[in-house]
C-alpha cells in the first residue's frame, strides 16, 4: 500500500545533513542549504497552483521564476525584483526573494516519506534503446524504480539522490521509504483508467490524423497561449490566467507552427507512429513504427492534438530536457503537467503559439 507520512527530520535538518556535502561536488552553482529549502519550498507551493517550475531541484532557477511571475500576475501581486548576478565571477545562483506576500508555510514541510508498492515495481522493466526493439513492446515501462518515483513526485533524479544519501536506489524494492518533494503525486494509475475510458468512447487511442475526429468547439472561453521566449504554456480561463507549465517547443529546423490554433482531441496513453521523415520534414512516409503506450513512449502519457496535421501538445519520456532542447516542432511537457493540462481542455479550445 502507499502512504505518505510526515517527514521524520525537518527540512533544514535533512537539507544540511544531505545537500551541504552534494553541493560540493556538483558542478552546478553553489548554494547554501537554507536557499535549498526555501526554494524546494517555493517550488512546491507553485506546483501545487498549477503553476509549474518543472522539475523539483532546489534550485531557483528559469522555469521557477518565470512560473513566480506568472503566479503573482495571475493573484494581483506585484512583481518582484530581478535576482542580482553573482558578484565577483562567483558560481553561485542567486538565492530565492524573501516572499512576504504568499502563504509558503501552507504546503507543511516540503518533503514527505513514500513507501514503495508491488504496484510501483509492476511499472518498471526492461526498455531497449533501439526505436525497432521498442515497437515489439506491448508497454514501454520506467527502467527503474527510482525513475518512476522521480516522476510520481516531480522531482530531478539527481535530487531525489540527493535526498536519500546512504540508500542505493538501483535496489528499491517494496517496502522501501524514500523522501521525496511534498507535491501532489503524478499517478499513472489514474492515467491508465483515463485511456481505458477514452477507448471505449473513441476506439482507439492510435495518434493518426486520418482517424482523428474533429471536435465541438469549446463552449467556454478557455485558451491556451505558449510563449516560445520564455518556454511557458499560459492556461486561461476567459481572461483569468488560471496555469502555467513549462514546455520544450521546437528548433530552427522543425520550428513549431506559430499562429492561431484549435484542439483537436485529447488522447491519454496514447500509440505514436514514428515517423523519421514525419518528424524532420513533416511528410509521411511507409518507413514507421507504431510504438505502444507507456510513461517512456516518446509522447509520454497525453497527446493533446492540433488543428494541424503532426502537431500536437504532449508529456515526454524524458522530463529533465523540458526547455533544454528542441522538440520536432511539437510542444512537449513533462508527464505530471501534461496530465494536469489535459484535465482542463476540450476540443475546440483555442491554441495560440507566438
Amino acid at each position: 500500500m502507499k502512504t505518505f507520512l510526515p517527514a521524520t527530520v525537518t527540512a533544514a535538518a535533512l537539507l544540511i545533513s544531505t545537500l551541504a556535502p552534494a553541493a560540493k561536488e556538483s558542478a552546478k552553482p553553489s548554494r547554501s542549504p537554507a536557499d535549498v529549502e526555501t526554494a524546494v519550498r517555493l517550488q512546491v507551493f507553485l506546483d501545487r497552483a498549477e503553476f509549474g517550475p518543472g522539475k523539483i531541484d532546489g534550485h531557483f532557477g528559469e522555469f521557477t521564476r518565470h512560473a513566480l511571475r506568472l503566479y503573482r500576475e495571475a493573484n494581483g501581486l506585484p512583481p518582484l525584483p530581478e535576482p542580482e548576478a553573482p558578484k565577483n565571477g562567483a558560481k553561485s545562483e542567486p538565492p530565492p526573494p524573501a516572499i512576504t506576500d504568499m502563504d509558503l508555510a501552507s504546503i507543511g514541510e516540503p518533503f514527505t516519506q513514500y513507501t514503495l508498492s508491488d504496484g510501483d515495481l509492476e511499472e518498471v522493466g526492461e526498455l531497449p534503446k533501439e526505436i525497432e526493439a521498442q515497437a515489439k513492446l506491448k508497454w514501454l515501462p520506467y527502467q527503474s524504480a527510482a525513475e518512476a518515483v522521480a516522476e510520481r513526485f516531480h522531482c530531478d533524479a539527481d535530487f531525489l539522490t540527493e535526498l536519500n544519501p546512504g540508500v542505493d536506489l538501483k535496489q528499491l524494492k517494496a517496502g522501501d521509504k524514500v523522501t521525496v518533494p511534498n507535491v501532489t503525486p503524478f499517478v499513472i494509475e489514474k492515467v491508465k483508467d483515463k485511456a481505458d475510458e477514452e477507448s471505449s468512447q473513441k476506439g482507439s487511442n492510435n495518434i493518426d490524423d486520418k482517424e482523428e475526429k474533429k471536435g465541438q468547439p469549446a463552449q467556454i472561453p478557455v485558451s491556451i497561449t505558449i510563449d516560445m521566449a520564455t518556454n511557458m504554456l499560459q492556461f486561461f480561463d476567459g481572461d483569468r490566467l488560471a496555469a502555467a507549465f513549462p514546455v520544450t517547443v521546437g528548433s530552427g529546423e522543425t520550428t513549431s507552427p506559430i499562429g492561431d490554433w484549435k484542439v483537436r482531441q485529447v488522447y491519454h496513453l496514447p500509440h505514436f507512429r514514428y515517423d523519421k521523415q514525419m518528424l524532420k520534414r513533416g511528410e509521411r512516409s511507409d518507413d514507421f513504427h507504431i510504438l505502444k503506450p507507456g510513461p517512456n513512449n516518446l509522447v509520454g502519457v497525453v497527446w493533446i492534438a492540433l488543428n494541424k496535421k503532426g502537431i500536437g501538445i504532449h508529456g515526454t519520456a524524458e522530463p529533465d530536457s523540458i526547455g533544454r532542447s528542441a522538440s520536432h516542432g511539437c510542444i512537449r511537457l513533462a508527464n505530471w503537467d501534461a496530465v494536469r493540462l489535459a484535465a482542463r481542455v476540450q476540443p475546440g479550445m483555442a491554441v495560440s503559439i507566438h
